[in-house]
């Protein structure tokens, strides 16, 4: 494999930073791994990059217009495969991607109904045979309704959903313990959260949602937002408890961070919503 030269940056980054880790005090070591995983995670994920690990398969896919995330996870020995989060303008690179992996992709799921892009759910299940495509009951159209608790199950593998609304109604999170992640849609982003001025949304149940469903996992898990703006891949539940400017708050003062965000809607949302009640079907 070719690396290109901002991995190989990457690596001579990541490389530096590891020698210090045998000569640095303990409160100090996780600093530098995440220095680590900054300067090779980015590089590697936005290129199709994997956990390299040949138990199980996660690919972290990015769509550059929306600035959302798509997860590929599966287990390689079975090649039962879930996608998180597709955009419906590239289903076509997520199919042949399935399609080179030889995987069998039985579910596309969303976190939420989203208001800024379209869900590819309903184009995949028209390209790949037997693909059902899975949703919060009843916030939209899908083959299966899940609920707070649930679990998805793909080969020897399985993701609890626990129910994380504020942002919308429906909003969940898919909770793989056996690898320590999430994948908490826009409950949670890095160093911030999503909206909650429509769709139903709450800054109170965000909060709540957040705090008890996702930051009250072990630390060492690894979060995977719907959507980063500024570059990021990945963050933990020990850095979003104390570096999140939102919601490392107390309740009362989220509630007015949030009232004072003033956003602009979603540029697609009078073409998203709409199509994603239908599972992204027009």
């Amino acid at each position: 494999m070719v690396l290109g030269k901002r991995v190989l940056q990457g690596i001579a980054r990541s490389q530096f930073v590891l020698k210090g880790l045998s000569s640095s005090k303990p409160k100090n070591r996780s600093q530098l791994l995440n220095q680590v995983g900054s300067s090779l995670g980015f590089q590697l994920y936005r290129t199709y990059g994997a956990v390299p690990n040949k138990e199980f398969m996660f690919r972290q896919l990015f769509d550059n217009r929306t600035y959302t995330y798509t997860y590929l996870l599966a287990d390689p020995d079975t090649k039962e495969a879930v996608l998180i989060d597709p955009v419906i303008e590239l289903v076509e690179r997520d199919t042949s991607l399935i399609k080179d992996l030889g995987l069998k992709l039985l579910y596309g799921i969303n976190t939420h109904v989203h208001a800024d892009h379209v869900t590819g759910t309903g184009e995949l299940k028209k390209r790949i045979p037997g693909c059902k495509s899975i949703i919060s009951e009843p916030t939209a159209k899908a083959d299966i309704h899940i609920s707070h608790g649930d679990i998805i199950k793909f080969g020897k593998y399985q993701l609890e959903c626990r129910a994380t609304p504020g942002h919308t109604n429906g909003c969940t999170t898919y909770v793989w313990h056996d690898k320590n992640m999430a994948f908490t849609g826009d409950a949670l982003l890095i160093r911030g959260c999503g909206r909650t001025d429509f769709q139903q949304g709450c800054s109170k149940t965000l909060y709540e949602s957040v705090h008890g469903q996702i930051l009250s996992l072990p630390e060492n898990f690894l979060l995977y937002p719907a959507h980063d703006y500024t570059g990021q891949t990945v963050t933990t539940v020990a850095e979003e408890k104390t570096q999140n400017p939102r919601l490392s708050k107390d309740l009362n003062q989220f509630i007015k961070i949030m009232d004072d965000l003033k956003l602009p809607y979603p540029k697609e949302i009078e073409r998203a919503l709409p199509a994603n009640m239908v599972c992204g079907v027009f």
